[in-house]
């Protein structure tokens, strides 16, 4: 490190800070492929419990002993307890299309996942607010804020009213017909209206 003095020492910093980058990056890419598997996991193991109770007319029984074998099975997994279990199966039967899972879904945080199924029963609702926590990056807690402030609900009104207010194309001259139509209403100081 003695060695770099200087100008050389310039070039190592942003090296250095390059690879920081770089590496940040990497991490955060690889935990998000990470999610979206984990999601798309889940989602397929609810649907297969789904499936399964229809065909084979087993009842919500099924899912502790499936929890409890899994569990067994794969101890150092977290995930697998018969709340979670419950949970992809609902995920499962709110989300049927696979595809939506995979481009919207599976791109939130578990926690998300959950909350959104236990506080929006509306699958529009629900859709709309997932994609809002994407686009906007929002934590849980603020997610569940939004949800319980009625974010959808304002927002939609807020567009519903100005999309009934009419529209008045400006014209590349509007600041001048403005003046000019608040100047010749105004009196001047001479008290008349030219």
């Amino acid at each position: 490190m003695d060695e770099l003095l200087g100008p050389e020492m310039d070039g190592y910093q942003i090296l250095l800070r390059e690879l920081k980058e770089r590496i940040r990056t990497a991490r955060l890419q690889a935990a998000l492929a990470v999610n979206q598997e984990l999601i798309l996991l889940y989602w397929g193991i609810g649907r297969e419990i789904m499936e399964r109770q229809a065909r084979e007319g087993w009842g919500s029984r099924v899912i502790d002993r499936l929890s409890a074998d899994l569990r067994r099975d794969f101890p150092d997994m977290t995930g697998l307890s018969a709340r979670n279990l419950k949970y992809m199966r609902a995920l499962a039967e709110t989300h049927p299309d696979r595809a939506f899972v995979q481009q919207v879904v599976a791109r939130l945080p578990w926690g998300h996942v959950v909350r959104l199924m236990e506080n929006v029963k509306d699958a529009t609702r629900r859709e709309w607010y997932a994609r809002q926590s994407i686009e906007h990056g929002w934590s849980r807690n603020v997610l569940i804020h939004q949800i319980e402030s009625n974010l959808y609900e304002r927002q939609g009104k807020a567009l519903t009213n100005f999309s009934r207010t009419p529209f008045q194309p400006f014209s590349p001259n509007w600041p001048n017909q403005q003046h000019n139509k608040t100047k010749s209403n105004a009196p001047n100081k001479l008290g008349s209206n030219k």
